[in-house]
């Protein structure tokens, strides 16, 4: 759990109480590349902590998949449909190299929300810093060409830029990727 602790400390206060009380609920799992996590229209009933590895969030629109997010070591993913609204998830999380993740019950995840004022504020951090993330990524889709959304994807994401295929970054950014191709032609690359 070292990433995923580094992680959550460096945004906010956790005593090590508030993290034996988190582990006491964790399960470890590894899962190989190209795994689904959460499925759409399917209750997963878990939130992942992403220890080692890499994932991608994406919507299926008309047999087209379109990557919403990237989430690497130390992060956590899991639907907000059924973390907050009991609905069935209206994405898929798939991992995007072989991941080592500690699951937890969405049920465990609410009730330390709702009990540990330390995983409380942590959860409004994650939510807050996700919320500005989206935010940022729509205005840029809507105001930025495409060569300035991939210069803002780049330091927002590198080890994404490294680590990830470039069709789901283009999907991410709303360009082809023949076109992501041409924007990265003369340079060393994401």
């Amino acid at each position: 759990m070292k990433n995923v602790i580094e992680n959550m400390r460096a945004l906010c206060p956790i005593s090590d109480e508030t993290i034996r009380e988190l582990e006491s609920c964790l399960t470890v799992h590894y899962f190989p590349r190209k795994y689904q996590l959460i499925k759409e229209n399917i209750f997963c009933r878990y939130a992942y902590f992403i220890e080692k590895g890499m994932t991608r969030s994406f919507w299926l629109v008309d047999g087209e998949e379109i990557t919403t997010s990237f989430s690497c070591e130390g992060g956590i993913v899991f639907s907000m449909d059924e973390l907050y609204y009991d609905k069935k998830s209206e994405e898929f999380v798939e991992t995007l190299e072989d991941v080592e993740v500690y699951s937890i019950l969405l049920s465990d995840l609410r009730h330390l929300f709702e009990t540990n004022l330390e995983l409380c504020n942590w959860g409004r951090i994650i939510h807050q810093n996700e919320y500005r993330r989206l935010h940022r990524s729509h205005k840029e889709r809507l105001t930025l060409p495409a060569r300035e959304r991939y210069e803002e994807f780049k330091k927002q994401f590198p080890d994404v830029c490294r680590r990830a295929n470039l069709g789901y970054i283009a999907s991410y950014l709303g360009i082809t990727q023949p076109t992501l191709s041409r924007l990265r032609a003369g340079e060393n690359g994401c």
